[in-house]
Protein backbone atom coordinates (compact mmCIF):
# COMPACT_ATOMS: atom_id res chain seq x y z
CA UNK A 1 0.00 0.00 0.00
CA UNK A 2 1.09 3.34 -0.53
CA UNK A 3 0.50 6.85 -0.79
CA UNK A 4 2.05 9.69 -2.32
CA UNK A 5 1.90 13.07 -0.17
CA UNK A 6 1.96 16.23 -2.96
CA UNK A 7 1.19 19.88 -2.63
CA UNK A 8 -1.09 19.48 0.02
CA UNK A 9 -1.02 22.98 0.29
CA UNK A 10 -4.66 23.66 -1.41
CA UNK A 11 -7.20 25.44 0.55
CA UNK A 12 -8.93 22.03 0.85
CA UNK A 13 -6.29 20.59 3.03
CA UNK A 14 -8.20 20.93 6.35
CA UNK A 15 -11.08 18.94 4.33
CA UNK A 16 -9.15 16.72 2.94
CA UNK A 17 -6.84 15.24 5.36
CA UNK A 18 -9.01 12.94 7.99
CA UNK A 19 -10.34 11.70 4.89
CA UNK A 20 -7.04 10.77 3.02
CA UNK A 21 -5.82 8.76 6.41
CA UNK A 22 -9.25 7.17 7.25
CA UNK A 23 -9.35 5.75 3.74
CA UNK A 24 -5.43 4.83 3.54
CA UNK A 25 -6.75 2.82 7.12
CA UNK A 26 -9.56 1.29 5.93
CA UNK A 27 -7.53 -0.73 3.17
CA UNK A 28 -6.12 -2.46 6.01
CA UNK A 29 -2.30 -2.19 4.39
CA UNK A 30 0.73 -4.43 5.10
CA UNK A 31 3.17 -1.51 4.43
CA UNK A 32 2.60 2.11 3.59
CA UNK A 33 5.00 4.36 1.11
CA UNK A 34 5.16 7.70 1.15
CA UNK A 35 7.45 8.42 -2.05
CA UNK A 36 8.27 12.26 -1.57
CA UNK A 37 6.80 15.95 -1.82
CA UNK A 38 5.10 16.66 1.67
CA UNK A 39 5.70 20.24 1.09
CA UNK A 40 5.01 22.33 -1.94
CA UNK A 41 5.85 26.10 -2.45
CA UNK A 42 3.99 28.91 -4.68
CA UNK A 43 0.47 26.84 -5.44
CA UNK A 44 -2.05 29.77 -7.02
CA UNK A 45 -4.81 29.98 -4.63
CA UNK A 46 -3.04 27.48 -2.17
CA UNK A 47 -1.05 28.37 1.18
CA UNK A 48 1.54 26.44 2.40
CA UNK A 49 1.49 23.64 5.20
CA UNK A 50 4.46 23.66 7.47
CA UNK A 51 6.38 20.42 7.32
CA UNK A 52 5.36 19.78 10.95
CA UNK A 53 1.78 20.52 10.58
CA UNK A 54 1.86 17.85 7.52
CA UNK A 55 3.33 15.43 9.60
CA UNK A 56 1.05 15.31 12.37
CA UNK A 57 -1.59 14.90 10.08
CA UNK A 58 -0.09 11.99 9.06
CA UNK A 59 0.72 10.43 12.27
CA UNK A 60 -2.64 8.61 12.44
CA UNK A 61 -1.81 6.24 9.38
CA UNK A 62 -1.37 2.83 10.87
CA UNK A 63 -0.60 -0.44 8.93
CA UNK A 64 1.14 -3.90 9.99
CA UNK A 65 4.48 -2.87 9.16
CA UNK A 66 4.50 0.38 9.61
CA UNK A 67 4.40 3.98 7.31
CA UNK A 68 8.31 4.27 5.41
CA UNK A 69 8.98 7.58 3.61
CA UNK A 70 11.73 8.82 0.69
CA UNK A 71 11.96 12.59 -0.01
CA UNK A 72 10.96 14.67 -3.35
CA UNK A 73 12.56 17.30 -4.50
CA UNK A 74 10.39 19.81 -3.67
CA UNK A 75 11.00 18.68 -0.18
CA UNK A 76 14.70 19.36 -0.77
CA UNK A 77 14.01 22.35 -2.29
CA UNK A 78 12.51 24.01 0.92
CA UNK A 79 14.56 21.98 3.54
CA UNK A 80 15.31 18.39 3.91
CA UNK A 81 16.56 17.56 6.97
CA UNK A 82 13.71 19.46 8.35
CA UNK A 83 10.93 17.44 6.47
CA UNK A 84 13.19 14.34 7.36
CA UNK A 85 12.88 15.26 11.01
CA UNK A 86 9.02 16.13 11.44
CA UNK A 87 8.13 12.88 9.70
CA UNK A 88 10.54 10.61 11.64
CA UNK A 89 8.47 12.54 14.68
CA UNK A 90 5.38 10.84 14.26
CA UNK A 91 6.74 7.37 13.55
CA UNK A 92 7.21 7.73 9.67
CA UNK A 93 10.37 6.20 9.11
CA UNK A 94 12.33 8.02 6.52
CA UNK A 95 14.99 5.59 4.11
CA UNK A 96 17.40 7.80 2.29
CA UNK A 97 19.62 5.54 0.48
CA UNK A 98 18.94 2.20 2.90
CA UNK A 99 16.91 -0.33 3.25
CA UNK A 100 15.24 -2.32 5.92
CA UNK A 101 13.96 -5.89 5.43
CA UNK A 102 10.33 -7.13 6.42
CA UNK A 103 9.52 -10.74 7.64
CA UNK A 104 6.37 -12.18 6.99
CA UNK A 105 5.04 -15.85 7.66
CA UNK A 106 8.74 -16.85 7.73
CA UNK A 107 9.58 -15.24 4.75
CA UNK A 108 11.72 -11.93 4.26
CA UNK A 109 11.08 -8.95 2.02
CA UNK A 110 13.82 -5.97 1.47
CA UNK A 111 11.80 -2.34 1.12
CA UNK A 112 14.95 -0.14 -0.42
CA UNK A 113 14.73 3.50 -0.14
CA UNK A 114 16.30 5.85 -3.11
CA UNK A 115 17.03 9.21 -2.63
CA UNK A 116 15.06 11.49 -5.22
CA UNK A 117 17.15 11.70 -9.01
CA UNK A 118 16.89 15.68 -9.23
CA UNK A 119 17.52 16.91 -5.60
CA UNK A 120 18.28 13.27 -3.00
CA UNK A 121 21.85 12.18 -4.64
CA UNK A 122 20.65 8.71 -4.85
CA UNK A 123 22.89 6.17 -4.03
CA UNK A 124 21.61 2.78 -5.47
CA UNK A 125 24.27 0.82 -4.14
CA UNK A 126 24.24 2.00 -1.23
CA UNK A 127 20.75 1.10 -1.09
CA UNK A 128 20.79 -2.41 -2.05
CA UNK A 129 24.25 -2.73 0.08
CA UNK A 130 22.39 -4.61 3.25
CA UNK A 131 20.15 -7.19 1.10
CA UNK A 132 21.09 -10.70 0.93
CA UNK A 133 21.49 -11.80 -2.70
CA UNK A 134 18.28 -14.34 -2.51
CA UNK A 135 15.61 -11.94 -0.74
CA UNK A 136 13.31 -10.67 -2.53
CA UNK A 137 13.32 -6.53 -3.03
CA UNK A 138 11.00 -4.20 -3.41
CA UNK A 139 12.61 -0.37 -4.06
CA UNK A 140 11.04 3.09 -3.71
CA UNK A 141 11.32 6.66 -5.11
CA UNK A 142 10.49 10.09 -5.74
CA UNK A 143 11.38 10.55 -9.05
CA UNK A 144 10.46 7.21 -11.40
CA UNK A 145 13.74 8.69 -14.20
CA UNK A 146 16.14 6.27 -12.05
CA UNK A 147 14.09 3.30 -13.31
CA UNK A 148 16.80 2.69 -16.25
CA UNK A 149 19.64 2.43 -13.16
CA UNK A 150 17.88 0.00 -11.14
CA UNK A 151 19.24 -3.70 -11.07
CA UNK A 152 17.07 -6.85 -12.56
CA UNK A 153 17.58 -7.94 -8.63
CA UNK A 154 14.82 -5.35 -7.42
CA UNK A 155 11.25 -6.72 -8.17
CA UNK A 156 9.36 -3.79 -8.14
CA UNK A 157 9.98 -0.20 -7.92
CA UNK A 158 7.32 2.50 -6.64
CA UNK A 159 7.62 6.30 -7.70
CA UNK A 160 5.57 9.25 -7.24
CA UNK A 161 6.71 12.69 -8.93
CA UNK A 162 4.95 13.22 -12.05
CA UNK A 163 0.97 13.38 -10.59
CA UNK A 164 0.52 11.78 -14.14
CA UNK A 165 0.81 14.96 -15.87
CA UNK A 166 -2.02 16.24 -14.07
CA UNK A 167 -3.78 17.04 -17.32
CA UNK A 168 -4.63 13.94 -20.13
CA UNK A 169 -6.17 15.38 -23.13
CA UNK A 170 -8.32 13.06 -25.38
CA UNK A 171 -6.34 12.89 -28.57
CA UNK A 172 -3.08 15.00 -27.30
CA UNK A 173 -1.98 12.86 -24.52
CA UNK A 174 -0.43 14.39 -21.04
CA UNK A 175 1.27 17.98 -22.22
CA UNK A 176 3.16 18.54 -19.32
CA UNK A 177 5.34 15.17 -17.71
CA UNK A 178 7.87 16.15 -15.44
CA UNK A 179 10.03 13.28 -16.82
CA UNK A 180 13.18 12.74 -19.10
CA UNK A 181 11.01 9.89 -21.00
CA UNK A 182 7.81 11.87 -21.30
CA UNK A 183 5.00 10.13 -20.99
CA UNK A 184 6.41 6.75 -20.63
CA UNK A 185 6.38 6.91 -17.01
CA UNK A 186 4.10 9.15 -16.33
CA UNK A 187 1.38 6.95 -14.45
CA UNK A 188 0.67 2.90 -13.84
CA UNK A 189 2.73 -0.02 -14.45
CA UNK A 190 5.13 0.42 -16.86
CA UNK A 191 7.56 -3.00 -17.62
CA UNK A 192 10.90 -3.25 -19.04
CA UNK A 193 12.26 -6.56 -19.56
CA UNK A 194 12.32 -8.20 -16.34
CA UNK A 195 11.40 -5.13 -14.31
CA UNK A 196 8.14 -3.67 -13.20
CA UNK A 197 7.68 0.20 -12.09
CA UNK A 198 4.91 1.19 -10.88
CA UNK A 199 3.84 5.56 -10.57
CA UNK A 200 1.10 6.38 -8.81
CA UNK A 201 -0.54 9.76 -9.53
CA UNK A 202 -0.52 11.10 -6.16
CA UNK A 203 -2.86 13.10 -3.93
CA UNK A 204 -2.37 16.49 -4.53
CA UNK A 205 -1.29 19.00 -7.47
CA UNK A 206 2.33 21.12 -8.61
CA UNK A 207 2.32 24.60 -10.09
CA UNK A 208 -0.89 24.92 -11.17
CA UNK A 209 -3.73 23.52 -8.61
CA UNK A 210 -5.91 21.09 -11.81
CA UNK A 211 -6.21 17.99 -12.51
CA UNK A 212 -7.82 16.91 -15.56
CA UNK A 213 -8.87 12.99 -16.44
CA UNK A 214 -5.96 12.35 -14.15
CA UNK A 215 -8.02 11.88 -10.77
CA UNK A 216 -5.77 12.03 -7.56
CA UNK A 217 -5.28 8.69 -6.12
CA UNK A 218 -4.51 6.27 -2.91
CA UNK A 219 -2.90 3.48 -4.97
CA UNK A 220 -3.26 0.02 -3.55
CA UNK A 221 -1.15 -2.59 -4.69
CA UNK A 222 -1.81 -6.16 -4.06
CA UNK A 223 1.64 -8.73 -4.78
CA UNK A 224 1.82 -12.25 -4.81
Amino acid sequence: MMIEEAALSSRKHTENKNQIVETTNAAQPDLILLPGDFVIQNVPGGRFIEPETMASELKGLRARHGVLATLGNHDWWYNGPRVKKALESVGVRVIENDATMIERDGAVIWIAGIGDKWEGNPDIASALARVGNNAPIIAFTHNPDIFPSVPTKVSLTIAGHTHGGQVALPLIGRPIVPSDFGEHYAAGHIVEGAKHLFVTSGIGTSILPVRFRVPPEISLLTID
